[in-house]
């Protein structure tokens, strides 16, 4: 099993996490949700030595997606994303760049499924679909480190917001409780937005769930 090291950033216009997920052997990272700042993010990885290898999108809302065809130009790396969230990626309205006044598409190199396994820096990565937040939002999962990149589907003491285009309350729920409570509770949860939390405190606690 390769150690994890997680190093987490604040990005973009209204506090996107980014976290950079780091095998300690190899050096070898992967981008979660890039949502901006991709020169900070670049001084960063080569300040730490780091070698990116791939690009995790969570999913397309403006706010996770806008630098990652940035990085994955200057690192030459695959982006990531659920096979559901194509529309997200090129409709501007669904995306919400329109509404930030930046409206741009987004395109990936693979689009993943559920429950399909990723070999990824020496990791390995379960996709979780996650509707809801988005039609095609997912998580990753990485089972023998115990961690889950949760996007915009589960927060610390919330989820996601679902009045934008293609989001769904009754679905992100469901998501929530079918997909991510039956993980082991200490599993560490690392949200698109604000505090860390785990599994086990949001079963308990988690007034939307």
């Amino acid at each position: 099993m390769a150690d994890l090291q997680i190093l987490e950033y604040n990005v973009g216009e209204i506090g996107t996490n980014c976290y950079l997920l780091v095998n300690t052997a190899t050096k070898e990272t992967i981008i979660a949700d890039p949502g901006g700042d991709a020169p900070m993010l670049e001084k960063h990885i080569e300040k730490n030595g780091l070698k990116p290898a791939a690009i995790l999108l969570t999913h397309a809302h403006y706010d996770h997606a806008h630098h990652a065809a940035v990085l994955k130009k200057r690192y030459q790396i695959p982006v990531y994303v659920h096979e559901e969230e194509r529309r997200t990626m090129t409709d501007i309205r669904m995306n919400v760049s329109a509404m930030f006044g930046h409206p741009e598409t987004y395109e990936a190199d693979f689009f993943v499924k559920d429950g399909q396994n990723l070999e990824l820096a020496g990791f390995s990565i379960t996709v979780i679909f996650t509707p809801g937040h988005t039609p095609g939002g997912c998580c990753y999962y990485f089972p023998d480190n115990k961690v889950l990149v949760s996007g915009d589907t589960l927060f610390c003491g919330s989820v996601g917001r679902t009045d934008f285009p293609g989001g769904s309350m009754s679905a992100l729920v469901r998501s929530v409780r079918e997909k991510l409570l039956i993980l082991p509770r200490d599993v560490e949860v690392l949200p698109g937005h604000e505090m860390r939390t785990t599994i086990g405190r949001e079963a308990e606690y988690n007034p939307f769930l």
